[in-house]
């Protein structure tokens, strides 16, 4: 194997990884849960930026936190799920930008 291709190819696995976590940082996702009483802000990294309990949301649970808890994780699973979904989304297929047949001689 040449290693000028083998150093090329890890330039390339570098810059690919600084893009991904750059799409990482730029991406927000919201999910919410309670019918929207619940809104949960995430990023690419599923970093929590806001929750917001809406006033009605403390009614909607009749003062059971266990139930306002519930509200709050799926709330923020929720906005997990669709971080991973837009990640995935704007990653698309990372290996394409690699070379294989160059490294592997083909």
């Amino acid at each position: 194997m040449d290693m000028s291709k083998l150093q090329q190819m890890l330039g390339q696995a570098q810059q690919m990884q600084s893009s991904m976590e750059q799409k990482m940082s730029a991406i927000v996702a919201e999910g919410t849960s309670g019918g929207g009483l619940v809104p949960a802000r995430v990023n690419g990294r599923k970093a929590l930026l806001r929750l917001k309990l809406e006033p009605a949301a403390r009614q909607a649970g009749g003062g059971d936190i266990e139930m306002l808890e519930d509200l709050i994780t799926a709330a923020v699973n929720e906005a997990g799920r669709k971080a991973d979904a837009a990640l995935q989304s704007a990653s698309g297929n990372m290996l394409g930008g690699l070379d294989l047949n160059n490294l592997l001689g083909g």
